[in-house]
């Protein structure tokens, strides 16, 4: 099959550490299989500026082809196009659903965090949201990215239910099964900006000296944490992948309180390492983790965040052995490659 994959969540070159892979992931999960799929990294400009991306002037950057725009896609967008004969067109975030609307052919469109912003603030309204309705309602299925952002779109658009389904992602390395937590480590991993509450977990932490917390991670909000932080919190900067997960294998316990995930690829890694995984209700990784089953969901506040902490360490070890077994159990049902072929066969079922 012939795919086009168009999305802005794409990274263009290796050295790209603020861009998740998730998506990359599927493409070449993908490819293994056999199909020949082109990626479109449609980049509007200002959008591109205020997030501070990475810069590449239109063109292809070997897989994929870069198309930069002033003004979000108000002309003829195919003059751009290196080719146009595919068997479905695959989009992901607003960006790249806006501009499946100006293709003609089978589409499958994503729902991800910021496409419920779109959809729902005001600000949008004028033109973005009409442009993600036209293209939901277009569509042969309508791919979301966890439950819970399932649950969210079909409480707005109920009528879509009967081609809404799941496109979860994976893990890419073998789960590490842990009989025993020493309850005496957490760790977090993030890009240190507002939303991932990471100063909430350190003021929780603050209060137990005792159990040392690692922050691995770099962003905006690194200095202001360090200021808050007690001695018992030891900041990594920013990890290579596999660093991350060789520090993660070494750690009792995952916390990361953050809000508006679309999914969270890290609490999955985190639960592949053996670590007791906490994560926040009705966010990403709700519905994956279970709470008190195979790890525990919070609110994200440093009131929540010590009492799961005291909760853990009056836990009998029968008690978090049952735990540990539970996310081994759930995390081997996540690999890499059948999240990508779930995926390519809901696709090929919808269109």
């Amino acid at each position: 099959m012939k795919i086009l994959f168009i999305t802005d969540l794409y990274p263009v070159s290796d050295k790209e550490t603020k861009t998740p892979k998730t998506l990359y992931t599927f493409v070449k999960e993908w490819e293994k299989s056999g199909h020949e799929v082109h990626i479109l990294k449609p980049n509007f400009l200002l959008n591109s500026f205020l997030r501070n991306k990475p810069f590449y002037k239109t063109g292809q950057y070997n897989d994929v082809y870069n198309v930069n725009y002033v003004t979000p896609f108000l002309f003829n967008v195919t003059k751009k196009l290196p080719e146009l004969d595919y068997d479905v067109i695959v989009s992901h975030m607003p960006s790249g659903i806006i501009f499946s609307n100006k293709l003609q052919g089978k589409k499958i469109c994503a729902v991800h965090v910021s496409d419920l912003e779109v959809l729902t603030n005001p600000i949008y309204s004028i033109y973005f949201k009409k442009q993600m309705l036209m293209a939901y309602k277009n569509a042969c299925g309508i791919a979301c990215r966890s439950q819970v952002l399932k649950n969210k779109f079909l409480k707005l658009f109920p009528q879509y239910e009967s081609k809404t389904f799941l496109c979860e992602s994976g893990i890419d390395f073998e789960p590490q099964l842990k009989t025993t937590c020493e309850k005496k480590t957490i760790i977090t991993c993030a890009n240190l900006i507002p939303r991932k509450n990471i100063d909430k977990l350190i003021l929780a932490l603050n209060n137990m000296p005792e159990i040392a917390l690692t922050v691995i991670g770099s962003g905006k909000e690194y200095n202001k944490l360090k200021g808050i932080a007690g001695k018992n919190v030891y900041f990594t900067g920013h990890l290579e992948h596999s660093e991350v997960i060789a520090k993660m294998k070494k750690s009792d316990i995952f916390i990361l309180p953050s809000e508006n995930e679309t999914f969270g690829m890290v609490y999955l890694e985190a639960m592949a390492s053996g670590c007791v995984t906490v994560g926040v209700k009705n966010d990403g990784i709700d519905g994956i983790i279970k709470d008190g089953d195979n790890g525990f969901l919070i609110k994200p506040t440093p009131k929540d965040i010590e009492a799961v902490i005291q909760k853990i360490k009056t836990m009998q070890d029968n008690e978090l052995k049952t735990i540990l077994q539970n996310c081994y159990n759930t995390v081997n049902c996540y690999k890499s490659a059948d999240c990508a072929d779930r995926y390519l066969k809901n696709i090929f079922k919808f269109i």
